[in-house]
């Protein structure tokens, strides 16, 4: 099914010349998505488009077969027939002029968005100059998706050097997505396919600038808490840029520097989806890596529907059904850079951020073919950006290799199943147990219990015949139990093929970030 959105930027045209029209001729036009070095995903009838003269017949060759539509509303588009992986081979478009895509290969797409943990650059990753030196590999192609703030969507991208597809290489790499980058290198080693990485990423930004404006405002609730207040944070906004900018040049004139930086933008509602997104549509992929989550923690209550809401968005308009979807959990950080170890741990209480994972985690149970990459192993106590992104990466194409290609491998840490509570202790049961679960470095830590009064005490753990059994001295009368419940949780239960179990609660206790009653 083609999506209704597309179907108002792009009409689909009859292949037969059925009349004649004397507007000045115009060259065929590829959009920037499409260039020499670009991958096309195998097994789909993968669509080329462009623009051509009104009623111009174009037709798209590939390993010999072509396929033709007549231009109408300025714009055209074909189907490929459905591709086995290959390549080099030679994409020709023909109109009233010619355009060859050289080494062009076929295999496996994927989009990469988020904020900044997804836009970090290998350079700035956790020693990276070996990887980088190691990245030479024409079976990996890499394309960034230049950063646009649109009103409307869009219907192409910028090309031209650097820009459009480009071969992994110590040059093209160095500047890439560091999580991406060892996503496709993983994946590509494992499949031994073609794998194309579209980057498409912000820092900074919330999910609803990633999601189309019509189903926002679709949303009742989603229309009055983020639609219907932008134009008064907007001129909020502006207000106090401009009491900055004064405020500035009369410090400069007197030789001073400002003491404050220039105010944060406001973000817009779908302006990236717009911008960035958008003209990637139809572009035929294998799926989707998502990193983000940090500038909606404050909101964690909404993400709970927000993101899944964009996944269907995102599967919707590009028409191919339910393709799959892998997000990475928001890693351990402390807001408070100030605080010690020790007084992190001092007593389990409420956390945004948990609220936050807890929302990406009810995605894959609520959507089919979403996959989460549990990372509370490599956080950075005194940094939202961890540099060690391999590990993430890596998990991620784990998680691919498990719900896209149906590969029987363990791409998951423990996930709590359910409890029973017996003789003032709770019994937790987990999938994804693998070969067992074990805990890493001493005694099992992170887990906290209550009684009916609510107040959590750390607790004692330890695993017994593929259970967590939870007590404590504190509690005679257990209720419910967390684990990981902290910006910066500081765990240890792995299953023994090195994944770490996802936070969690067994509580349905009202969230710091839920709407007050």
């Amino acid at each position: 099914m083609i999506p209704k959105r597309f179907l108002t930027h792009w009409l689909w045209v009859c292949p037969l010349l059925v009349g004649v029209t004397l507007a000045p001729r115009a060259e065929v036009r590829l959009p920037g998505l499409f260039s020499d070095n670009m991958v096309l995903q195998q097994g789909l009838r993968a669509p080329v488009w462009g623009w051509a003269t009104e009623g111009e017949r174009v037709t798209v060759t590939f390993r010999g077969k072509k396929v033709s539509a007549t231009t109408k509303g300025g714009k055209w588009l074909v189907k490929l027939p459905a591709q086995q992986t290959g390549g080099p081979d030679t994409l020709t478009v023909e109109g009233n002029n010619k355009i060859e895509l050289k080494n062009v290969r076929v295999g496996e797409v994927w989009i990469c968005s988020g904020q900044s943990n997804m836009e970090w650059p290998l350079s700035r990753s956790f020693e990276p100059e070996e990887d980088i030196a190691k990245s030479a590999n024409p079976n990996l192609r890499l394309f960034t998706v230049p950063k646009l703030k649109a009103n409307e969507p869009v219907d192409d991208v910028k090309s031209g050097p650097p820009m459009g597809w480009q071969e992994c290489n110590p040059d093209s790499v160095k500047n890439f997505s560091a999580v991406a980058y060892y996503f496709g290198r993983d994946l590509q080693k494992a499949r031994g396919v073609a794998v194309g990485l579209i980057h498409t990423s912000w820092g900074g930004s919330p999910a609803e600038v990633w999601i189309g404006e019509a189903v926002l405002a679709a949303n009742p609730e989603y229309k009055r808490d983020l639609l219907d207040p932008y134009p008064d944070q907007f001129k909020s906004y502006q207000a106090e840029l401009e009491k900055w900018e004064k405020e500035t040049e009369a410090l400069k004139k007197e030789g001073k520097q400002p003491e404050r930086g220039r105010p944060w933008a406001v973000w817009k509602p779908a302006e990236l989806y717009n911008g960035m997104i958008a003209p990637l549509i139809p572009y035929a992929i294998k799926g989707a890596v998502w990193y983000q989550g940090e500038s909606n923690a404050d909101r964690a209550w909404q993400y709970r529907t927000l993101f899944p809401d964009m996944i269907r968005n995102w599967r919707h308009d590009w028409g191919q059904g339910d393709f799959t979807f892998l997000a990475v959990q928001l890693a351990p950080w402390d807001r408070d850079k100030k605080r010690t170890l020790e007084e992190i741990i001092a007593a389990p209480g409420d956390s945004h951020w948990a609220e936050l994972r807890e929302a990406q985690v009810i995605a894959t149970k609520i959507l089919p073919k979403v996959g989460l990459a549990v990372i509370t192993d490599v956080g950075d106590k005194d940094d939202i950006h961890p540099t060690k992104k391999e590990p993430v990466g890596g998990r991620l194409a784990l998680l691919a290799r498990g719900i896209a290609y149906g590969e029987k491998v363990e791409s998951s840490g423990p996930l709590y199943r359910g409890k029973e509570i017996k003789d003032g202790r709770a019994f937790l049961s987990f999938d994804h147990v693998g070969g067992g679960l074990e805990a890493r470095g001493g005694r099992l830590r992170g887990f906290a219990i209550c009684g009916q009064d609510r107040k959590f005490v750390w607790a004692n753990a330890e695993i017994d015949r593929g259970k967590v059994i939870v007590s404590s001295p504190q509690i005679d009368k257990p209720v419910a139990v967390r684990y990981g419940w902290a910006d910066y949780p500081v765990v240890n239960l792995f299953n023994r093929e090195g994944f770490p179990a996802s936070p969690f609660r067994t509580d349905d206790f009202p969230l710091t970030t839920a709407p007050k009653k």
